[in-house]
């Protein structure tokens, strides 16, 4: 399996060869390297595979598989980027950033760098972004993590084997995933984006990565139409790609209803409008300017897309505070953002109610329902053990950093966009405006290790440091 998506990454590494000047000289002899070097390395692990015997993974393999997979491709995806004088502490960094879709970055000068290099981050992101989904619907759902088995669909089971209908599935999210940056595209080059530009931030929108081709990201375009369009799109690839799939054949009754989508929209409404009452009392802000922006920072937080297209920190203690704590939400199940999401906050205002019930009235019984399905006793402890070893991770992560001179607000506000996959944190140094450039290397390795941490929601990671994962 490694060497299959090894092989299927190096022939991505050659796209960007599209927008070099030559594969002959820099930066175009790097993505020709890099993707010999891929496709080498991928070979040589299928003829080192048995070549006998039905293909079946354990749960066990799928745990290293997915682990493993997160962590070697951005080494491979990081080497094109030594191509522009990186080094390997950058490049790794970028690279994990732009597979996790998280989109922080140590590259500055944007408006300058090669376009080669500008559409490989990009496209590291969407593939990120299409590997996330199915990782959410099919892999999380199998590895039982942090509450994902509530999500088996029709096309999974719980046995310790991946799913006969899994590549079924992985192709009806690609499919919707290139239909949706298509029409994201489209959109942007509508409203007046270069159609480089509308294609590089296509691919980050939908992806919720919001890696950009400009040191100023969102702020770099002053129309608004093209802030609602990025609105709409970072908002469809938050959403449950299976309730897309859903629609497709037909089921709107089930997409509509879809109680994660409802909970999501209505909490991005009350939120945005909050803001933008906010900032039109406080500061004089014109309506339609402080909604716009409002809605567009929101949006980008909570799908943990990232992109900026000002300093919302400028906006006063309320939304800098406000920001702090979106960071966390993230979008739906299957999806591309990252985050808690949304469902475990129903789960756990459900679990909580209930227990006021119980202390209420201890005789009565009163099931947890989620979707018209009953909450398993698993399920809860899964989703309350992912809460504590993110508030662990936050803890030491923050220690770390404050120990290797990093100063606490960045050093807290790094290792929260790094857990929950956003970008941008707080302060001068890694805020909206900001960059993640002048924190150490050592700093630089251990929010890599956070992001794929949070990315693939702790556990996956967490379980192979235990002695009893690798005992026979």
């Amino acid at each position: 399996m490694l060497g299959g998506l090894l092989i299927a990454f190096s022939a991505f590494m050659l796209v960007p060869l599209l927008v070099a000047p030559s594969p002959f000289h820099q930066p175009g002899g790097a993505f020709v390297l890099g993707a010999l070097a891929s496709a080498f390395a991928g070979l040589a692990l299928i003829a080192l595979s048995p070549a006998s015997g039905a293909f079946e993974m354990t749960r066990r393999q799928g745990f290293l598989v997915t682990a493993l997979a997160w962590t070697i491709l951005p080494a491979f995806g990081a080497l094109p980027l030594l191509g522009v004088e990186l080094s390997a502490a950058d490049a790794y960094f970028e690279a994990v950033s732009a597979m996790t879709t998280t989109g922080s970055t140590v590259m500055t000068g944007l408006d300058f760098a090669p376009p080669s290099i500008l559409l490989w981050r990009s496209l590291m992101q969407a593939i990120g972004g299409v590997g996330v989904i199915v990782l959410g619907i099919i892999m999380m759902p199998f590895l039982r993590v942090g509450g994902m088995q509530l999500f088996h669909t029709e096309s999974s089971d719980t046995s310790e084997k991946i799913v006969a209908k899994a590549f079924d599935l992985a192709a009806w999210i690609f499919g919707l995933f290139v239909l949706l940056t298509l029409a994201c595209a489209g959109a942007y080059h509508v409203f007046g984006m270069h159609w480089f530009d509308a294609v590089n931030h296509a691919l980050t929108t939908v992806s919720t990565g919001g890696f950009s081709t400009h040191d100023s990201s969102f702020g770099y375009f002053e129309d608004a139409r093209l802030t609602w369009v990025a609105t709409v799109f970072m908002l469809a690839g938050a959403l449950p790609f299976v309730a897309y799939i859903r629609l497709a054949r037909g089921r709107t009754f089930e997409f509509v209803g879809d109680i994660q989508m409802r909970a999501l929209l209505i909490f991005l409404v009350a939120i945005s409008l909050l803001v933008t009452v906010t900032r039109v009392i406080r500061s004089d802000t014109p309506v339609f300017e402080a909604l716009t922006t409002s809605a567009f920072h929101i949006v980008s937080v909570v799908t943990t897309t990232g992109y900026a297209s000002e300093d919302y920190q400028l906006w006063g203690p309320f939304a800098v505070g406000l920001f702090f704590i979106l960071t966390f939400v993230g979008g739906c199940s299957g999806s591309t953002a990252g985050g808690v999401k949304i469902y475990r906050f129903q789960i756990l205002g459900r679990l909580a109610a209930a227990h006021l019930t119980r202390i209420v009235s201890p005789s009565r019984i009163h099931p947890v329902l989620y979707h018209e399905r009953k909450v398993e006793d698993n399920v809860a402890y899964s989703i309350l053990s992912f809460l504590v070893a993110l508030l662990i991770s936050l803890l030491a992560s923050t220690f770390l950093l404050a120990w290797l001179g990093v100063d606490l607000i960045t050093a807290l506000t790094a290792t929260s966009t790094a857990l929950a996959n956003v970008g941008p944190g707080l302060g001068a140094t890694v805020g909206p405006v900001g960059n993640f450039a002048s924190l150490p290397d050592a700093a630089k390795w251990i929010l890599s290790f956070m992001m794929i941490l949070g990315r693939l929601e702790f556990f996956t990671i967490l379980v192979l440091l235990t002695p009893a994962f690798w005992r026979a």
